[in-house]
């Protein structure tokens, strides 16, 4: 990462150009001339005016897509040009890596440092990772009858629509798009409109790569708009959605409502975080625990929000959290020194401190923060907070918070401790601490949860799927499963 310092970082921010218009069809798109502010959550401020899709501009995407599907280069092309392509996506998000990762921050408040060393390096590993992987896929021919020869195809859906959320607005795209893209799929991607900015440039960064007109296509609005407008298509093959379980409802019927087009979703979580007394490192399991959620601001699908703990080691594991909770760095963004940032908005804060005061008022202690800081920035700032003595009904167990806020539960016994850990509508993902190769295995096969990790939390990459069980969706990102998302199998019987 180069070595900037926070005037160096404010200075470039300063002389940002951002993006003001959809990309549609290989080029910027104006749009009806509707537009809508992008606030910067570091300090209130607007970064500037995205023109706001509605049904004209989504139908005017959708229907470039299908072009390009129907009619373009792109599913003709043989997958070693496609994937030579990808490939120089991943080259050109590299040179821009910089200028990507401060406009990532400055949009949705995470440090710099983390844009830059995490999310840019997930989004270019994951179009390097398909570039790779597109010309290797290979189809079936079974063993059929002596007198018949039966042949088993994958073929690209067609058009798909992908909405993101603001959370990890690049890589998230790119689990999205890079896999639709190798399989010979055409794209319109809507971003959130909390974060529209980087992933308009990522739509010019692939046209620069050398994509058609019309393979992929970025719109921005919000989602009862703009993103209903998609999940309503009549020409949008797929719908791939990562976001909020109430909106992923919200998706299904749309594809009802339509042409039951086929929806993938990756939604929320209450991810349950077990540490026996037998870890290898309990001050290992502590750390990882409190940076597992005070990362990203906590704004985590996967964030281990739920802390289960053994009571035999729960104090010394719940202060060695809180110390950290209260020497952790909240920032500027924009600050290489700051270790955590704004949350997005403050909308979404006001929503975090509300879990926060029921949880008070349900009677959960309050170990550390518990309210916003930096008041005088203009920004949305929270102190990282903890709660122990959390029961299994109170909201705080309940509820994805999607914020800097643990909860702490105890139990007494394996069996207690998985059975909390299931006890939830979500199944996106756990962790577990301990010695015990033998407990490891029969605690993450009784886990309801699309990845569990073992004495870690959020390790793992391109080659492993992603996705969740329950309520928090279905169908997987990541790895060469994320292709079937976007493949159809046909069958050719020929009798000879």
């Amino acid at each position: 990462m180069p070595a900037l310092t926070h005037d160096d970082l404010l200075h470039r921010a300063e002389k940002l150009r951002l993006p003001a218009q959809h990309h549609i069809d290989g080029a910027d798109e104006p749009g009806s001339g509707a537009a809508f502010s992008v606030v910067s959550p570091r300090d209130g401020q607007v970064l500037g005016e995205v023109a706001d899709a509605h049904g004209a501009e989504v139908d005017l995407a959708v229907a470039a897509a299908r072009r390009a599907f129907d009619s373009g280069p792109w599913p003709r092309l043989a997958p070693a040009e496609r994937g030579r392509i990808l490939l120089r996506v991943a080259e050109l998000l590299e040179e821009q890596r910089e200028t990507l990762a401060l406009t990532v921050s400055l949009e949705m408040g995470k440090p710099f440092t983390d844009a830059y060393g995490i999310e840019l390096r997930a989004a270019i590993n994951t179009f390097r990772w398909y570039g790779q992987l597109a010309d290797k896929l290979t189809d079936e021919s079974p063993h059929a009858a002596p007198d018949a020869l039966a042949l088993v195809t994958r073929e690209p859906t067609g058009v798909v629509g992908a909405v993101v959320p603001w959370n990890f607005p690049l890589t998230l795209a790119s689990w999205k798009i890079a896999p639709a893209l190798a399989a010979g799929c055409t794209v319109v991607l809507k971003p959130s409109e909390n974060s529209p900015l980087s992933a308009l440039m990522l739509g010019r960064i692939a046209t620069e790569a050398g994509l058609p007109p019309g393979v992929l296509n970025v719109v921005a609005g919000d989602g009862p708009t703009a993103g209903r407008a998609l999940g309503l298509h009549p020409d949008v093959d797929v719908l791939a959605f990562t976001g909020s379980t109430a909106v992923g409802r919200h998706f299904l019927r749309y594809a009802a409502d339509s042409n039951l087009k086929r929806v993938w979703l990756e939604l929320g979580g209450k991810s349950p975080n077990i540490i026996l007394p037998d870890a290898p490192d309990l001050e290992k399991a502590a750390a990882t625990a409190a940076w597992g959620i005070f990362f990203n601001q906590g704004e985590m699908c996967t964030a281990p929000s739920r802390l289960l703990v053994h009571s035999s080691v729960a104090e010394r594991v719940t202060e060695a959290i809180v110390a950290r909770a209260r020497d952790l760095r909240v920032g500027d963004p924009l600050d290489p020194a700051t270790e955590m940032g704004a949350l997005v908005g403050e909308g979404h804060l006001e929503r975090v401190l509300d879990h926060i005061g029921a949880g008070v008022g349900q009677g959960a202690r309050l170990r550390a923060g518990g309210a916003r800081t930096l008041t005088g920035t203009g920004g949305s700032y929270l102190h990282p907070t903890v709660f122990d003595q959390v029961d299994p009904g109170m909201r705080l167990a309940r509820e994805e918070i999607f914020g800097p806020v643990l909860s702490v539960l105890t139990f007494d016994d394996v069996e207690e401790a998985v059975r909390l850990a299931n006890a939830t509508e979500y199944g996106l993902a756990a962790g577990l601490w301990t010695s015990d190769l033998s407990t490891a295995h029969r605690i993450s096969r009784a886990l309801k949860a699309g990845t569990v990790w073992v004495n870690c939390y959020e390790e793992g990459d391109l080659t492993v799927p992603f996705g969740g069980m329950k309520q928090s969706g279905n169908g997987r990102d990541k790895s060469a499963h994320a292709l079937e998302k976007y493949t159809e199998l046909k069958t050719t019987w020929i009798q000879l």
